[in-house]
């Protein structure tokens, strides 16, 4: 393929899904992320698209939402990676909320398999992953469908949430900063998603490492409120993606990172089931106590709070960013 080619290939699937990162590219042109990342450099000094960490974007510093569809093929094995983690931290008899998004439907498909779960959600594809799972009690928030995302946003779901206390939230996004936190681009999903956040003792995002540095036009929890990112592990040249881990660390947030696609850490086949080894998980310690979301306390039972992890859920080796 010439360089025209890649070019105009490469345009059109930022175009088509608002974000796609290197890795994604380098596939579809069938060349390395070297020549790929030539390129996007070349097209953002056109002002065609904008580079981020590990990816390009459309122009203009917001990137717009992406359809179902486009998500569901972005990042597929950095999402499996993130969505194996993410499961072991999760524990019998445990109340969670998970939000919406291609990420969080791939951590239902694992959390089939918890025996005593209760997961309340506002997404359809969320409660399909876990349609057939006797051992685990599904709960759906109220409100509009968004056909877009398969989600129930709107004041009826944002209702049906008030009252309720789980143990921790899994919500992904659109992007991610240590400035501003978790933030998506639409008003009606980031709204929900601020109700799942008051529902929660404590916050676990799920974020490949191509929304790192990414800001969109919602915020949905500020970053002294994400107590966990489970993330993939970034590109070796990508100093820029270590560089918001660690700024995002430095704020209190403790950060765990699954292997590379290929490494270790994408253990999960096509049902989801597989859940990886603990020494799979890289975290920087959180420096400084554990925060709570305001509010929480006698509502939860103790053995429930993220807080109480049992010893098994944080036998991840500590390792510094910096090293990378």
């Amino acid at each position: 393929m010439f360089a025209a080619e890649r070019r105009q290939l490469i345009l059109e699937m930022v175009r088509a899904n608002g974000a796609v990162s290197l890795r994604e590219l380098a596939r579809v042109v069938q060349t390395s992320e070297v020549t790929v990342r030539r390129d996007v450099r070349a097209l953002e000094a056109e002002g065609l698209l904008d580079r981020r960490h590990g990816g390009a974007v459309l122009p203009g510093g917001f990137t717009r939402e992406s359809g179902f569809p486009q998500k569901s093929h972005l990042a597929t094995a950095e999402k499996t990676a993130i969505a194996d983690l993410a499961a072991s931290l999760v524990e019998e008899g445990e109340a969670i909320v998970v939000g919406a998004g291609t990420t969080t439907q791939e951590l239902a498909r694992r959390l089939a398999r918890v025996p005593g779960l209760t997961v309340v959600t506002n997404s359809l594809l969320v409660a399909q992953a876990l349609a057939h799972a006797n051992r685990v009690e599904v709960v759906m928030t109220g409100g509009t469908l968004r056909g877009s995302n398969y989600a129930l946003v709107g004041s009826g779901a944002e209702q049906s949430l008030h009252g309720l206390r789980v143990s921790r939230a899994f919500l992904s996004g659109s992007g991610l900063t240590a400035e501003r936190g978790l933030s998506t681009s639409n008003m009606l999903s980031a709204s929900v998603d601020r109700a799942l956040v008051q529902a929660a003792a404590e916050v676990v995002v799920l974020a490949d490492h191509t929304k790192l540095g990414t800001d969109t036009m919602f915020q949905t929890v500020p970053t002294d409120l994400i107590t966990r990112l489970v993330t993939d592990e970034p590109p070796a040249h990508d100093d820029r993606a270590a560089t918001e881990l660690q700024a995002l660390a430095d704020q209190g947030v403790q950060i765990a990172v699954a292997g590379a696609p290929g490494g270790s850490a994408g253990a999960g086949g096509p049902g989801g089931d597989a859940v990886p080894a603990r020494q799979q998980r890289r975290d920087v310690p959180l420096p400084g106590p554990r925060r709570q979301v305001p509010g929480t306390g006698s509502g939860l039972r103790p053995a429930t709070m993220l807080g109480e992890q049992s010893p098994g859920a944080e036998r991840g080796r500590v390792a510094d960013l910096r090293r990378r």
